[in-house]
Parts: C-alpha cells; sequence; structure tokens
C-alpha cells in the first residue's frame, strides 16, 4: 500500500475489496498486480526460512558441506514450490524461474550461516582450560 492509499485493513481485507498482502501470500494462487509486492514476499519468506534453518542445523550438530548443501536445495526448493505450484504465478512476467529462485538468496545465506554458527557454537562448543 503507499501512502496516498491509506485504508483501514480489517480481517485480511483492505478497504476497497483487495486482499492484504500476507493475506495473498497464504492464499493458494492470489492475484499479484503489484509484482514488487510478490518480490517482497519472496525476499521475507526466504530470510524467514534461513533462519529457520539455521536454528534447525545449529540444533542438530550438522557440519561442513552436508549442512551447506541441504540448505541450498531446502531453500531454492521450499521457494520453487511456492511460486510455481502453490501461487502458479508466469514466472516469465518476473524474469523467468531463475530471477524468483535467486531472488534474497544470498541474505538469506548470510543469516542462516550466522544462525548456524551460533546455535551450533553456543551447544557444542567445549573450551579447554589452559593452566
Amino acid at each position: 500500500m503507499n501512502s496516498k492509499n491509506k485504508s483501514i485493513e480489517r480481517n485480511g481485507i483492505v478497504k476497497g475489496g483487495e486482499l492484504s498482502l500476507w493475506t495473498r501470500a497464504i492464499t493458494p494462487n492470489s492475484e499479484w498486480p503489484d509484482k514488487e509486492e510478490f518480490l517482497d514476499v519472496i525476499y521475507w519468506s526466504r530470510q524467514a526460512l534461513g533462519v529457520i534453518l539455521g536454528i534447525v542445523w545449529g540444533i542438530l550438530p550438522l557440519k561442513g558441506f552436508l549442512g551447506l548443501a541441504l540448505f541450498v536445495m531446502i531453500n531454492a526448493g521450499v521457494l520453487y514450490f511456492y511460486f510455481s505450484n502453490f501461487q502458479s504465478v508466469d514466472e516469465e512476467e518476473f524474469g523467468g524461474p531463475w530471477e524468483l529462485t535467486k531472488e534474497g538468496f544470498i541474505t538469506s545465506f548470510a543469516g542462516f550461516l550466522v544462525t548456524w554458527i551460533i546455535i551450533y557454537t553456543g551447544l557444542y562448543y567445549e573450551v579447554e582450560e589452559q593452566l
């Protein structure tokens, strides 16, 4: 919503009959008249997924290439399923499936790594005592 159209949101419906951004994000096959809103949903969903996977990977003591490879596959797979099957958007309107798949990936990867390292270190790192 832009600043010109100040509208009241009630029960997920914005004044004028249009669904709110978050209601459209969790509703299958939603209409996305503003492409930037859909890209924002992809971006922030990917950030949340990165932090969640970082917490899970830290609790399960995953290490090394296995953890990185699983993150890439799950992150790309979940988002690809979301925009191609759940939302059924025309990928070509957004520059193809590759553009949607890589939207926000690097920042998600950074958040994942920071979370994974902090959780893993906090749970499993043992300090050696020196005399």
